[in-house]
């Protein structure tokens, strides 16, 4: 893996928001004005810088629906929900172009369970993000056995194990803390 900085992905930020702007007039709306915008990608830089992209266009849909998005400020709940899924959907698509099948279906997984665990109010979903995002473009079958056990029995450890497999512990703290600072 490629070990990137937050600044050398920042500039998939600007993408997202050009080309959602370009897409609907609803999405120009909810930008923030461009000195208000954040340039902290989160995930991205775990991932091939390939899937820089999708990785962080999925991240700022999950935000419009959980966080404090970076890019965007609707001022209505609503548009906020369906801009996070045009995001999402977005992402998927992304990800397809530039992974496979396999990754979108373990995305698709990973918006499921961190839903799942937000409606609950349980923890998890930082190193399930951290796990999936390490992971794009391998197949692992311990990252599915630790998302079960993360969904059925809310237990947090073997995705915190295989993370710290795949990536350094101080990058995952660092990941970990950047997105704690996103959520609400």
């Amino acid at each position: 893996m490629v070990v990137r900085t937050v600044g050398e992905s920042a500039g998939v930020l600007e993408t997202i928001a050009r080309e959602a702007s370009a897409e609907s007039t609803l999405w120009q709306e909810a930008l923030r004005p461009e000195d208000e915008r954040e340039s902290d990608v989160v995930f991205s830089v775990l991932a091939d810088e390939h899937y820089a992209l999708a990785t962080e266009s999925i991240y700022e849909g999950y935000l419009l629906h959980y966080g404090r998005p970076r890019i965007f400020a609707p001022h209505d709940p609503d548009v906020s929900i369906l801009l996070g899924d045009y995001l999402y959907a977005h992402g998927l698509v992304r990800l397809a172009e530039a992974g496979t099948a396999s990754d979108v279906t373990e995305f698709a997984h990973l918006i499921s369970l961190c839903s799942q665990l937000r409606a609950a109010n349980a923890p998890g979903d930082g190193v399930a993000w951290v796990a999936t995002s390490a992971l794009l473009g391998a197949t692992d079958a311990r990252l599915e056995q630790a998302r079960t056990a993360l969904r059925l029995e809310r237990e947090t450890a073997p995705l915190v194990s295989l993370a710290r497999s795949l990536v350094e512990p101080d990058r995952i703290d660092g990941v970990l803390a950047r997105h704690e600072r996103r959520l609400t």
